[in-house]
């Protein structure tokens, strides 16, 4: 099978009938062996039985319907998970992903070996409110995953069949799929500029509170994807570091006494100065930071993919 379209949807009954028509007709223009994958995440409409319409009358069409709303990035995992097309392309309900894209995104796969292709929606036609946190958004994910992308949360990407089935989505980590496919390996990774269409029926299932998880995802991932394996190698040299500057501080405030005392001159109780109990909460957090990445070490160790390695390729292996 050559491709592979993996649709998550929410209350989009009005889009569907529309959109599979129009992913049908690209298809049977290029020659595209394909399935198109339609997750209901719960929908509270009739998307479901339409779905199911649709899948009844095309045996290209499959559908997968969740008894509640789980959100993108499951929607987004399970659909990876049934795949079985060379290249894996994923896109809104909402039809503001044109299907027209898909030979090009294909093409960027299958021939000339790229293992992403993340869609740039260039010209938007979503109102400031939406457009200015976005931008402030990727660009913060721009620095923090040295990925220069223009657009990650754009629906419409493209991958290698191998990307798909060697990550896990979770959470709301669908905006970074990008970040998860290079610390997986796949560095192939690069942008297309695409149309991006007005909202033709409903509204937006995506409220403001997205850039705030937005921003704690992209915290957490960035430190997952650093010190997951390695959590003493953080939370060690910071407690240690911590430590040592209260000890150090406690060291000096005892010789500055012991000056005083030697030499007579008046001085008030080393309990009676505030930087001493800065020091001694120094040495306290430092202790438990380095608790913390003891702990975390032993919890990784014991982890059951603790070895488990993105392979390549083999050559000249039995298995």
């Amino acid at each position: 099978m050559d491709i592979s379209v993996v649709i998550p949807l929410f209350n989009e009954e009005e889009s569907l009938p529309e959109l599979y028509k129009w992913i049908d007709r690209v298809m049977h223009e290029n020659n595209f062996s394909y399935e198109v994958i339609f997750i209901d995440d719960g929908s509270s409409d009739s998307s479901w039985s339409i779905v199911e319409s649709l899948s009844s009358e095309h045996s290209e069409a499959k559908g997968i319907q969740f008894r509640r709303n789980y959100g993108k990035s499951a929607a987004l995992n399970v659909g990876f998970d049934h795949a079985q097309g060379d290249v894996v392309i994923t896109m809104d309900a909402d039809l503001q992903d044109s299907p027209d894209e898909i030979p090009d995104l294909y093409n960027l796969i299958a021939k000339e070996g790229y293992h992403l292709i993340s869609g740039w929606k260039k010209k938007r036609y979503d109102p400031p409110s939406k457009t200015i946190p976005t931008k402030l958004f990727n660009w913060a994910t721009r620095k923090m995953s040295g990925i220069y992308l223009h657009d990650f949360n754009c629906g419409l990407k493209a991958y290698d069949i191998e990307v798909v089935k060697s990550i896990e989505v979770y959470g709301e980590m669908h905006r970074y799929i990008p970040m998860l496919a290079k610390q997986a390996g796949f560095d192939r990774i690069t942008e297309k500029v695409v149309e991006h269409r007005a909202r033709k029926y409903g509204s937006s299932k995506f409220g403001m509170s997205r850039f705030v998880n937005g921003f704690l995802d992209l915290v957490t991932i960035s430190f997952v994807s650093k010190y997951s394996k390695r959590p003493m190698h953080i939370f060690g040299l910071i407690g240690t570091l911590m430590f040592v500057i209260g000890f150090g501080i406690v060291i000096y405030l005892g010789a500055e006494k012991a000056y005083f005392l030697y030499n007579h001159i008046p001085k008030r109780l080393i309990a009676d100065n505030p930087l001493f109990y800065i020091a001694l909460t120094t040495m306290i957090l430092g202790t438990l930071l380095f608790l913390a990445g003891f702990l975390g070490e032993m919890i990784s160790r014991n982890a059951p993919d603790r070895n488990v390695y993105y392979v390549r390729k083999k050559q000249n292996l039995d298995t």
